[in-house]
């Protein structure tokens, strides 16, 4: 018997599996899923404030239509379908409760066929599911144990990279458009109920960490083709990418797009090292900050004042006005960027900081985050992320 098809997802309170319904069935907001940017989902910025910020927002866009396309060819090394990238990426649109991205990616994932209604199926997509849950919402709790139930539900090398990159990407994306909409005055719209992300557990970061490495091999380096090749020379050397490059390069299109990102986003500010010190403590990333611990010049005590948590960094930065409001910006984009608001961009701006700087490290705080996620999922099993 040929299995069930079933098609239609009604709103974007989607989990792993709809009861059969007719494929003509519109998700809430159907003209969400039509956009010329799939990056910003055609939010409008004016003109000075696009143009500050053009290079890197062409990029995300190039990215977002990259890992996105209308259409996915699947075979034997790549199962990750459409419906599983775009599943995914509603999964992470909830956990964010950014409600942009929840109506576009629930209004392309309407129209599209779910997988058959057979055991198997379903338990893939559950794991997908709770895995990528997990990343977004409470990453400091995947280990390799959870790589490995991916691994046995069928995915692949290839599968595993692109639902982290998924993940990252959609993550990133969310905390963008929280920027924008408050740098433009919209009012903030989050869902009561929605928890707030907890900080990782503080022993993470209590000693000196060996350097970051791992364990997940998706293409053997002589291997690789010529395109690997120079996409990985161009990017392994880069500290962002240290190591994590050669876990991304069988998905070579997508670490050229990261390493692109990252390019184009880093700036020589001194207050980036705390904007990214700040998620790498949230989400429980040690590597991530260790080595920004190490970049920081500025005041002594910041880095141990983040990772002793929250009422340290209170007390460190009363007498540093422009590094604690980096600080409560940063820690409120990572943990709820539902509810980041205008109330964030004043105090910057009180403290001195043009729109163009703030922007640019709230955007490299949001990157940080997608940074983090990629390495806490790829770590081996000996160490700590």
């Amino acid at each position: 018997m040929e299995p069930r098809r079933v098609y239609g997802k009604s709103h974007w309170y989607h989990e792993t599996q709809s009861r059969a319904q007719h494929s003509d069935v519109m998700p809430l907001v159907p003209e969400a899923a039509h956009v010329d940017d799939r990056f910003l989902l055609d939010l409008t910025l004016p003109d000075a404030l696009y143009s500050a910020n053009q290079r890197w927002l062409r990029l995300a866009r190039t990215f977002a239509q990259t890992l996105f396309p209308d259409a996915v060819t699947v075979n034997r090394l790549r199962t990750f379908s459409a419906y599983d990238r775009l599943s995914t990426a509603l999964t992470v649109a909830q956990v964010t409760g950014v409600q942009r991205l929840c109506n576009h990616y629930a209004a392309r994932l309407a129209p599209l066929p779910g997988p058959d209604s057979s055991r198997e199926s379903n338990h893939r997509l559950a794991q997908i599911t709770q895995y990528a849950r997990q990343l977004a919402s409470s990453p400091s709790v995947i280990t390799p144990r959870e790589r490995q139930q991916l691994d046995d539900v069928g995915l692949t090398a290839h599968d595993i990279i692109l639902i982290n990159q998924v993940v990252g990407f959609v993550g990133f994306q969310a905390r963008v458009i929280a920027i924008f909409q408050a740098q433009l005055g919209f009012p903030v719209r989050w869902i009561p109920g929605m928890p707030v992300q907890e900080d990782a557990d503080s022993d993470r970061f209590q000693s000196e960490s060996a350097p970051w490495h791992t364990d997940f091999v998706s293409t053997v380096p002589h291997q690789a083709n010529t395109t690997q090749g120079d996409v990985l020379a161009r990017w392994q050397h880069v500290p962002e990418l240290n190591s994590l490059a050669d876990a991304l390069i069988a998905e070579e299109t997508l670490l050229e797009g990261l390493g692109e990102l990252i390019n184009a986003l880093t700036f020589a500010h001194p207050l980036q090292p705390l904007a990214s010190l700040i998620p790498a403590r949230i989400n429980g990333s040690a590597s991530c900050f260790h080595y920004y611990s190490g970049q920081w010049q500025g005041a002594n005590g910041l880095p141990d004042a983040v990772r002793n948590g929250e009422r340290a960094i209170q007390a460190w930065s009363h007498h540093h006005p422009c590094e604690r409001a980096v600080a409560q910006a940063t820690q409120l984009l990572t943990r709820a960027p539902d509810r980041f608001s205008a109330a964030q961009l004043t105090p910057l701006a009180e403290q001195g900081l043009s729109v163009p700087d703030a922007i640019t490290l709230l955007a490299w705080s949001a990157l940080c985050g997608w940074l983090n996620r990629l390495r806490i999922a790829l770590s081996s099993a000996q160490q700590v992320a």
